[in-house]
């Protein structure tokens, strides 16, 4: 399935990345190889098999441990393009989900 830049384009927007001109026909390219081989994955039939993991269920956990070490407040908005109120302000992410 053959990405076009447009495409590329539209998608890196809505991740919110800059993608350079330069580089939207390399990554068309690579989106369409990843679509093809998710679109072989799809015509697998697996009718009859049994789900299989390889992740242990019961994976060890640890501890959280504090280290001792502390970002200022100050230290971690420094470099922050927006601030409010000691915290970091960001643009909304999502739009209004009231009817």
């Amino acid at each position: 399935m053959p990405i076009s830049r447009e495409e590329v384009r539209r998608i890196a927007e809505l991740a919110r990345l800059e993608i350079p001109e330069a580089k939207l026909d390399r990554l068309a390219g690579e989106l369409s190889k990843v679509l093809d081989f998710a679109a072989t994955l799809n015509r697998l039939d697996l009718e009859g098999l049994e789900p299989s993991q390889f992740a242990p269920a019961d994976a060890p956990l640890r501890e959280d441990v504090v280290n001792g070490r502390r970002l200022a407040r100050e230290t971690a908005l420094a470099a922050a393009p927006e601030r409010e109120d000691g915290f970091f302000r960001v643009p909304p992410v999502v739009e209004n989900l009231n009817p």
